[in-house]
């Protein structure tokens, strides 16, 4: 195999005709640059050089190399330089993914805090609900994956369970089997715990429960409800029939300002998580504590190997701030 570091010695060679005037140029001895010679003529399996008098003479195959030595070392040298910006987050880049509620109040903090730090690193981001966001990262499409999932309502944390819950016709025994057959397998990325973001009940301004402060789940039964994303459909299913009760779902929206507003005009009831109220505005509508407490986790996510390259590393750095802001 031919070496960069031969090359070099047999430019040297080709432009100075001896090798102890190779070696002063190079600052080594005459010895290494005859020995590094040798070396590079019996990885190119032909002589390089004939010597003529006290001169070193390139044969044919020789001038042929170092012809196309200098592009090869300008391009080396050029990989070295882009290799050592990135090490040194003068450059980069990184590949963002999230879910709506995450872009909308983790990701603006982070990135703007990254972008100051260090200004020739590029964000992109697309939005992608888990488990999607999860099978981009494994599928090479992103770099990082900003994801969630809630603890069930025994307490374990549950990972993408995706099948649509609207309505009152999944039992509990088919849901803790979607949750055993897609629960998300997260052994084999790094896991980077952001925040616990609590759900919190919401009811129209005129409802019995507005002023209660604390509102046990069970106390909403009768209520008819707006319901969010497949994950937290069933999510609330799950926390509804651990009550005691299956809630009724008149509406199903991913979008979060749509929950707002239909409970605001007095249409039923929700729960959300409060990461998702901050950029909501809530007209009409009243935030109350649920008891019992549910959450989900916030965790950033990468593959091992990624969490070694430095411009990864920065943006789980700056999330998990941002996250403790």
């Amino acid at each position: 195999m031919i070496e960069a570091r031969h090359l070099r010695v047999l430019r040297a060679v080709a432009a100075t005709g001896s090798f102890s005037a190779a070696a002063r140029t190079l600052g080594c001895t005459q010895p290494a640059v005859s020995q590094q010679m040798k070396a590079l003529e019996g990885s190119a399996g032909t002589p390089l050089l004939i010597r003529t008098g006290r001169e070193m003479r390139l044969t044919q195959a020789g001038e042929a190399l170092v012809r196309h030595a200098s592009g090869i070392l300008a391009g080396l040298t050029a990989a070295e330089e882009e290799v050592a910006a990135i090490a040194g987050l003068r450059a980069g880049r990184v590949r963002l993914v999230s879910f709506p509620s995450g872009s909308s109040t983790l990701v603006p903090t982070a990135l703007a805090a990254l972008r100051a730090a260090h200004p020739g690193t590029r964000v992109s981001l697309v939005d992608a609900e888990p488990p999607r966001s999860v099978e981009m990262l494994r599928e090479g499409d992103c770099d990082v994956a900003l994801a969630f999932r809630y603890a069930d309502p025994g307490g374990a944390a549950t990972g993408s369970t995706t099948g649509s819950a609207a309505g009152s016709g999944s039992g509990s025994g088919g849901q803790a089997a979607d949750r055993a057959d897609q629960a998300d397998q997260w052994d084999d990325l790094v896991v980077r715990p952001l925040l616990a973001d609590r759900l919190v009940g919401l009811v129209p301004e005129g409802h019995r429960l507005a002023d209660a402060g604390t509102v046990a789940i069970g106390d909403l039964a009768d209520d008819p409800w707006i319901a969010g994303c497949p994950r937290c459909r069933r999510q609330l299913v799950d926390v509804c029939e651990s009550a005691g009760f299956t809630p009724r779902i008149d509406f199903a929206t991913d979008d979060y300002p749509a929950v707002a507003g239909l409970v605001g005009a007095g249409l039923g009831v929700a729960v959300l998580p409060e990461l998702a109220l901050e950029s909501v505005r809530a007209k009409g509508a009243v935030t109350v504590t649920l008891a019992p407490r549910v959450e989900r986790e916030i965790v950033a996510l990468t593959l091992p190997d990624l969490a070694q390259v430095p411009a990864v590393a920065a943006t789980l750095d700056q999330l998990t701030r941002a996250a403790a802001r």
